[in-house]
C-alpha cells in the first residue's frame, strides 16, 4: 500500500501549496503559495519542516483524510475544528497519527484558510521548481495539473516518528474572530496620479470584502478612488499591489495574480498583512494605514527576528 494521506473528502477548496514559484514572471507564470504565510510557516515549524515545505491550504474546511503512515500533523490558521478518529484536537499544535487514523476538518468558525502540514512535507513533483497549485494556470498540485484536491487522491509522505508534542505559544496565534483588518500600505511611484484628496479618502474610508474575491485578488467595495488617468502601459505587478480600475473600487492583488496589468496602482499592502486580508470572509471590513518604505523594512526584520527566536512549547508545560 502506498504511503501517504488519502483524501476521503476534498472539502470546499483544498490546495497543495509550498513557498511559491519564483523567477517565472518573465514567461507569464505567477507565484502561487500560501495566502497566509504566517499560519503556513507555523504549521511547518510544528512538524519540524523547512518553512517552505508543501502543505495543504484548506479554504473554509470539509477536508477528510485517512492516514497510511505513522507521522506528525499540525493544523494552523482559521478556527477549523479538527478531529482524529472523531476525537476533537487542538489547533496550532502537533499530533501523532498512524495508519488507519481518520483526520477530519470541520468548517471554519472564524477566518477562512487553514494550513495542514505533515512531517517531511507532501512529496509532490515540482513544476518550475515548485509544487504550488495555481488552478488558473493549470500548474502544480498532486497531479501537476493545477486542480484542487479530489476524493481518492493520495498525498505522498513518509513515516516520521517524533516523541514531543509541540504547540505555538498563545501570544503568536492570530485572532480572526472580528472579520476586520487594518492593512499597512507603502505608496508606490504611481501615487502622483491620485490627488491628495483621493489619497485622504482612501486612507480614511472603510471597505468591505466582496464575493468576487479569490486567490488572484480581493475586490473591495467602498469609497471610489479616482486617479487622474484611466490606464497605464501594462507592467509587472507585485504581491499586495492595490490597483484601481475604472469603477474606482480597489483590488488588492494576491499570490495567483496576473503577472502584468494596466490599471493605476496606489501602492502595495505590506506583505506581513496579506494573511490578515486573506483570512477575511465576504463582508469583512478593511481599513488602510500609510507607512514608509523604512518602516516596512523594519517591520519585516522585526517579524523575522521574533519568529526565529520564539520557541515552540511542549504540550502541557503551561497547564
Amino acid at each position: 500500500m502506498s504511503k501517504g494521506l488519502k483524501v476521503i473528502q476534498a472539502g470546499i477548496f483544498s490546495l497543495i501549496e509550498d513557498g511559491g514559484r519564483f523567477g517565472m514572471h518573465g514567461i507569464g507564470v505567477t507565484t502561487g503559495g500560501p495566502l497566509d504565510s504566517n499560519a503556513f510557516r507555523w504549521a511547518n515549524r510544528l512538524c519540524n519542516n523547512a518553512l517552505q515545505t508543501a502543505a495543504i491550504e484548506v479554504t473554509i474546511g470539509g477536508l477528510v483524510l485517512e492516514s497510511r503512515v505513522t507521522t506528525t500533523i499540525a493544523l494552523t490558521g482559521a478556527a477549523i475544528p479538527l478531529s482524529i478518529n472523531h476525537q476533537p484536537q487542538e489547533l496550532w499544535q502537533s499530533h501523532q497519527v498512524k495508519p488507519g487514523d481518520r483526520i477530519e476538518l470541520g468548517f471554519a468558525l472564524s477566518g477562512s484558510r487553514g494550513y495542514l502540514a505533515v512531517a517531511g512535507g507532501f512529496e509532490v513533483e515540482p513544476i518550475f521548481d515548485s509544487a504550488a497549485t495555481v488552478p488558473r494556470e493549470g500548474l502544480g498540485g498532486v497531479h501537476g495539473d493545477g486542480k484542487s484536491l479530489q476524493a481518492g487522491d493520495l498525498l505522498p509522505c513518509h513515516n516520521s516518528v517524533t516523541s514531543a508534542r509541540l504547540c505555538v505559544p498563545e501570544g503568536e496565534r492570530p485572532d480572526y474572530s472580528d472579520n476586520r483588518a487594518l492593512l499597512r500600505v507603502v505608496l508606490g511611484y504611481q501615487q502622483h496620479v491620485f490627488s491628495k484628496l483621493q489619497k485622504q479618502l482612501f486612507f480614511t474610508s472603510e471597505y468591505s470584502v466582496t464575493e468576487s474575491s479569490d486567490r488572484m485578488g480581493f475586490r473591495l467595495k467602498g469609497a471610489a478612488i479616482k486617479p487622474a488617468i484611466g490606464g497605464i502601459l501594462s507592467e509587472g505587478i507585485c504581491l499586495g499591489a492595490i490597483q484601481v480600475p475604472a469603477d474606482g473600487q480597489p483590488i488588492v492583488l494576491l499570490n495567483d495574480r496576473q503577472t502584468i496589468g494596466g490599471y493605476p496602482k496606489l501602492g502595495s499592502v505590506l506583505s506581513l498583512d496579506i494573511g490578515k486580508l486573506a483570512q477575511l470572509l465576504p463582508g469583512g471590513s478593511v481599513r488602510f494605514e500609510e507607512i514608509s518604505v523604512e518602516q516596512a523594512h523594519n517591520l519585516l526584520l522585526l517579524d523575522q527576528h521574533r519568529f526565529q527566536h520564539r520557541a515552540l512549547e511542549k504540550v502541557g508545560e503551561h497547564d
